[in-house]
């Protein structure tokens, strides 16, 4: 990377700046400089208004009521699922499961999918990058069924190494599991490759999509994936919002994970017929304003375009990564060849955790931590990193606070 990277001239920051009302605060008396957005986005008006709006105009239950507003409020939660559905290119909107986030996506696989299937001697497949959401509930199902969990390795540079993940794909593996965009490296892993591979040996493949869905077109078709999860907070939506993409012979097949109303034809005590899928698995009141907000979402980044959005964010990466080269002791983990805009770092002497609290003072938000992948910080021999994870609303001068807030906190813990 080169920070004389030349700047994008046709994407006018300030303009989608002004489209947040939070990136406008003071914390602690400085500017608020928001780099934490791979933990969360922060929402455009448009996406805040959605929800007000919904609450103010339309409020009521979905699928239950025959009044206007029970109408109304079906109408447009159902038509979040057709916005997303037709978002990520599924092939219906019947495919798309709606969910709390990546997390109960995952969960659904994991019980619906993949514990029916597993036997003892079966394993399941993922890797040493994945957040705990894409190891855990397959370490909980393996448990119950006697199947086992393997790790394909990765290099130094935090790219998969591709070859021994298709090793690893022996008889014996029922599913296979990875991430779309790493959480803390920032790499984009050959998804199409795996699924290719994978549908060679007959063996379904999961796809957690929380990190990629922000910053890049996501066509599941194309993916030729059997699973995709979706997380709707990480992409300028509402918390509590998510999806789960399924192929649909997956979804006929799997039976339901939770119970209760709204995932029925009919209930009787001599037994119960579930609804065809998707609602087959979505018991109970969803989050109805939190996918009004999410469609609001997917509308914004349509108005920009991703094209735009991966040319600017690629070059606050580049100018980010040298920038922070310059700083004696401080160590990347991470530079493979295609990354979305994630650095995770230390500084040599530093604790990270005293870094980023140092950091909030002078107005500047990054995560540390370990960033829910315990095994990767394993591979990497340190208990945690700093993170700074970039945003189409971030800038160039941003990232020179950030910097030079950085090199007072490194004086100081020197």
């Amino acid at each position: 990377m080169n920070a004389q990277t030349s700047t994008p001239t046709v994407f006018d920051v300030q303009r989608i700046r002004a489209d947040f009302p939070l990136l406008a605060r003071s914390v602690h008396g400085k500017p608020l400089v928001y780099l934490d957005n791979a933990n969360t986005s922060q929402k455009p008006a448009s996406v805040i208004e959605a929800v007000n709006t919904h609450y103010r105009e339309h409020n009521a239950n979905v699928s239950r009521a025959v009044h206007q507003l029970g109408e109304e409020a079906t109408a447009v939660y159902e038509g979040s699922r057709d916005k997303l559905a037709r978002f990520i290119n599924a092939t219906s909107r019947n495919e798309l499961i709606l969910t709390s986030g990546t997390t109960q996506a995952i969960n659904l696989v994991a019980y619906s999918y993949a514990l029916p299937r597993l036997q003892p001697g079966d394993a399941i497949l993922t890797t040493v990058m994945e957040h705990h959401a894409n190891i855990v509930p397959w370490q909980l199902v393996a448990a119950r069924s006697g199947a086992t969990v393997k790790a394909a390795p990765i290099d130094e540079r935090g790219e998969l190494i591709v070859e021994k993940y298709l090793e690893m794909l022996t008889p014996e593996v029922k599913l296979a599991c990875v991430t779309h965009v790493s959480n803390v490296l920032g790499t984009v892993n050959p998804v199409r490759e795996i699924a290719r591979e994978c549908k060679k040996r007959g063996i379904a493949l999961l796809v957690d999509g929380s990190q990629a869905m922000p910053h890049r077109p996501v066509d599941v078709q194309a993916l030729g994936c059997d699973f995709y999860a979706i997380t709707g907070h990480k992409m300028l939506g509402p918390t509590g919002t998510g999806a789960l993409w399924a192929k649909r012979e997956h979804l006929e097949a799997m039976p339901p994970f939770f119970g209760g109303g709204e995932m029925i034809r009919e209930v009787r005590f001599s037994g119960t017929t579930f609804a065809a899928p998707p609602h087959k698995f979505e018991a109970g009141t969803p989050n109805i304003a939190g996918f009004v907000g999410l469609a609001a979402a997917i509308d914004y980044y349509e108005s920009v375009g991703f094209e735009a959005i991966h040319a600017w964010e690629q070059n606050l990466l580049a100018y980010a990564t040298d920038r922070l080269r310059e700083i004696p002791g401080l160590r990347i983990f991470g530079e493979a060849k295609e990354k979305e805009p994630v650095i995770s770092f230390l500084i040599e002497g530093a604790q990270a955790t005293d870094m980023a609290t140092l950091l909030d003072l002078q107005g500047i938000a990054v995560r540390s931590g370990h960033h829910c992948a315990h095994p990767l910080m394993q591979f990497y021999g340190v208990p945690a990193t700093l993170r700074a994870s970039l945003a189409f609303y971030n800038t160039r001068e941003e990232i020179d606070a950030f910097i030079v807030a950085l090199l007072k906190v490194r004086k100081l813990l020197m």
